[in-house]
């Protein structure tokens, strides 16, 4: 795909600004300047931070019987070390090396698991002697640290001279590397993730507190880059914000175990950021799935925001970040009201422009596809389209499109996108209505049109209308052919749907609650197959209502869907 001026200049200051941190990670590295960071020693962990995920004492009744599940992947060891076999994937590779398994095991509290743990430990740190590869990847430095700091408790408790000291050792070596090549991490949380590692290394182990001050600096920087002003973060993808969140939060409590001052930016990150995090929550618990939400716990995302305190109102509007809010009643509605992120942040991005999920309470009526789980990246490029969004489709393309360049890709690990340039949002609120108005030009370059979309959700949350709209961005325009369009209204697989006749079609939620879907004449309602990815178990067929037609230049469909009254005996 050719590249525009704006792409093009970008991938030049992308490349510059990689060639002069790795120019600074080389500098740093050099045995002259290395000594700096390398502190007084690391014999002893001051401070262990609390470990605030969640966790799975079953892990260990896994990793008992030689299998080691990590990643939405199991690997049977057949005897073999995990840190010996071919890694099932990447993902699974990074899990493993990162050690976040280890606060499963501690959970068992056994004695038996807690020996493993160590004894793995001991182990990576035996065949780990040369500093490259997946392992020293910055940011499964930085979760090692997180997690070998988080977890002291466990691996050092009565752990004979020896051991220990190795294990002290190996941590003062990881901090120094971290501290020399957190520049080269890729931009977003793994950057983040880097910087807090330093941070916590510098608050919690002895002897490396003198480059606290500059590793606090940094993160501070990167806070304010990546936070937006309404809490949400610039990849536009939500679920990055709990992870985040889980991380930041031990930072606060070392500092005041250190008698030091956490920054007011951390603090007002988090409080951002469980703000955000309250807003994209839908009635099931879950974030709405857009721009990489992909498989989650909603006891996870409950236990998150269990950190957020009673004040955090619930905005409408999260102009920043691109997502509208409408909640009457039982009903909430999300929609995607924003341009993709920046390229280097959008190779998990999806092309759902004006996409939108609903819910009845706790059921899921209307859901995006989502983004596949770790083991199923292979339909990563389905997911992202926007046929696999509850929205328009125009001539079978998405308002987004992957930019295929290979250097770009090479220096952003993925296929990013570009487009919709503009999309506008406007949210009313009444008391006969919340409205929310709004448009993209994701077709307008090819196809001269802009879509326009209304939702009006009605006071008590039991019915939502909506136009769809095709119309050129100024006057009057008749295309040379008429060009397909389809509307997509995908269901979530417990949600039932059959044809009620006339554009009418049936559905019925898991406690036994109807809602009819109705349209007009102007476009072919059908019921066709769908699929949602974000199952734990990997993509799950579920029905999408689908209205067609054609439009030759100017096109509005009207829609609605509404709650049936209970039916009495």
């Amino acid at each position: 795909m050719s590249l525009n001026v704006s792409e093009r200049l970008k991938i030049r200051s992308l490349s510059v600004e990689r060639l002069r941190r790795r120019a600074v990670t080389l500098t740093l590295s050099s045995p002259l300047l290395r000594w700096r960071y390398a502190g007084n020693g690391a014999d002893q962990i001051l401070i262990v931070p609390q470990e605030l995920r969640a966790a799975d004492p079953s892990f260990w009744t896994e990793v008992a019987h030689g299998h080691f599940g990590l990643a939405s992947q199991i690997a049977d060891l057949r005897g073999a070390s995990a840190f010996r076999i071919t890694p099932p994937s990447v993902t699974w590779e990074r899990e493993l090396h990162g050690f976040g398994w280890l606060r499963h095991l501690a959970a068992t509290e056994e004695e038996e698991a807690a020996a493993v743990a160590r004894e793995l430990v001991l182990e990576w740190i035996a065949l780990k002697k040369i500093s490259h590869g997946v392992a020293y990847e910055p940011e499964v430095i930085g979760r090692r640290l997180i997690s070998w700091i988080s977890q002291a408790n466990m691996l050092l408790e009565d752990l004979d001279a020896r051991s220990y000291t190795q294990i002290m050792s190996s941590i003062g070596q990881q901090i120094v590397a971290l501290r020399t090549t957190w520049r080269n991490a890729p931009d977003g949380v793994p950057r983040m993730v880097c910087l807090i590692a330093l941070v916590l290394s510098g608050l919690s182990v002895s002897g490396h507190d003198k480059q606290l001050k500059e590793a606090q600096a940094a993160l501070i920087v990167e806070l304010k880059r990546q936070i937006l002003d309404d809490g949400g973060h610039i990849s536009r993808s939500a679920s990055v914000l709990s992870d985040l969140v889980l991380d930041l939060l031990p930072l606060g409590q070392c500092f005041g175990s250190r008698a030091l001052v956490a920054p007011d930016e951390i603090n007002a990150s988090i409080r951002k950021s469980l703000r955000f995090l309250r807003f994209m929550r839908l009635g099931d618990g879950m974030l709405a799935r857009f721009n990489g939400v992909s498989t989650g716990s909603p006891a996870a995302l409950a236990t998150v925001l269990g950190y957020a305190s009673d004040d955090l109102t619930i905005m409408p509007l999260a102009r920043s970040s691109g997502y509208t809010r409408l909640e009457r009643g039982p009903t909430v509605v999300i929609v995607d009201t924003g341009s993709p992120p920046p390229l280097e942040l959008s190779t998990e991005a999806q092309a759902g422009a004006l996409s939108f999920e609903m819910t009845s309470r706790q059921h899921l009526i209307f859901a995006n596809g989502g983004f596949p789980g770790p083991a199923d990246h292979d339909w990563d490029s389905v997911s992202r389209a926007t046929a696999s969004h509850n929205t328009l489709c125009l001539a079978e393309t998405s308002s987004s499109r992957l930019i295929r360049h290979e250097q770009l890709e090479s220096m952003v690990d993925g296929l990013p996108i570009r487009g919709p340039d503009i999309v506008t949002a406007e949210f009313h609120d009444s008391p006969t209505q919340a409205e929310l108005i709004a448009s993209h030009d994701g077709y307008l370059k090819r196809f001269g049109l802009i879509h326009n979309r209304k939702l009006a959700l009605s006071p008590d949350g039991h019915r939502l209308e909506g136009v769809d709209t095709l119309e050129p961005q100024k006057g009057t325009l008749r295309l040379k052919q008429d060009l397909p369009y389809a509307i997509h209204f995908h269901l979530h697989p417990d949600c039932l749907c059959r044809s009620a006749g006339h554009g009418q079609c049936r559905l019925t939620l898991p406690n036994g609650q109807t809602w009819l879907f109705a349209t007009t004449d102007v476009a072919q309602m059908s019921i066709e197959e769908s699929l949602y990815f974000v199952d734990s178990a990997g993509p799950r067929p579920s029905l999408q209502i689908v209205l067609r037609g054609t439009t030759f230049g100017e096109t509005s469909v009207q829609w609605s869907v509404h709650a049936e009254a209970a039916k009495t005996a």
